[in-house]
């Protein structure tokens, strides 16, 4: 996930893992990307991404970790002009109720470097069933501006398998608080084989010059393994 989140207890359950070996599993993940989007905007100013990250699940569903991207940096860039990274911690409990799968917790950003106030947090809460996904993420706290906070994001997936391609769709709404904020809603079609994805993002965003609304493609790719 970034996602697809900070708590402690990150630190803590890599610490312990030797004595919990039986109960939890602690996994790692790389990635590379031509673009990093993110809920229909790019992160990088149409430029690759390089990310990882380090996930703890436990057998009673519980999990925590941490994931790690460049994101733009110069003039135009969304996280300051002098340059910045981005850092996600996380931690939540998946479960199941019935033939649904839920999945509730919190998710932290963070952008450690550059000027500007940028963090926030969001609780989340997923459902699954089948081929369909669905997802509410709601803003906790916002460093640059607390005032307006409550932004909204709204996402469905429908996922299928086709000739042993991974096909999925995606729309997905952000509805912030702040009235000066341009609430939008954006598209996603990508396929997806092994490793690799391709994918194909639109979305409906005023255009002032800079593309902000053009149909990207993206190729990237990911890896995931146990420790």
């Amino acid at each position: 996930m970034k996602a697809k989140i900070i708590i402690g207890g990150v630190v803590l359950a890599a610490s312990t893992l030797a004595g919990t070996a039986m109960a939890g599993s602690l996994s790692a993940n790389v990635g590379v990307a031509s673009n990093y989007i993110f809920r229909g905007i790019t992160q990088t100013q149409d430029q690759a991404a390089v990310s990882g990250g380090l996930d703890y699940e436990h057998e009673s569903g519980f999990y925590a970790g941490t994931w790690v991207s460049n994101v733009g940096s110069g003039s135009g860039a969304l996280y300051g002009a002098q340059g910045n990274y981005e850092q996600d911690w996380y931690a939540g409990y998946g479960f199941e109720a019935g033939p649904v799968g839920l999945d509730v917790g919190y998710i932290l950003f963070t952008y450690p470097v550059g000027p500007g106030q940028y963090d926030y947090g969001e609780v989340y809460l997923n459902a699954s069933w089948q081929w369909l996904s669905a997802g509410i993420n709601y803003t906790v706290t916002k460093e640059g501006n607390p005032a307006n906070k409550n932004d909204v994001y709204l996402f469905v997936t429908a996922e299928t398998e086709v000739n042993g391609l991974g096909l999925s769709g995606t729309i997905g709404s952000y509805n912030y608080d702040d009235p000066n904020t341009e609430d939008y809603m954006h598209f996603q079609v990508a396929l997806s084989k092994d490793d690799f994805t391709f994918a194909l993002d639109k979305n409906d965003l005023t255009d002032t010059g800079n593309g902000e609304d053009d149909l990207r493609f993206t190729v990237s790719w990911s890896k995931s393994f146990d420790l």
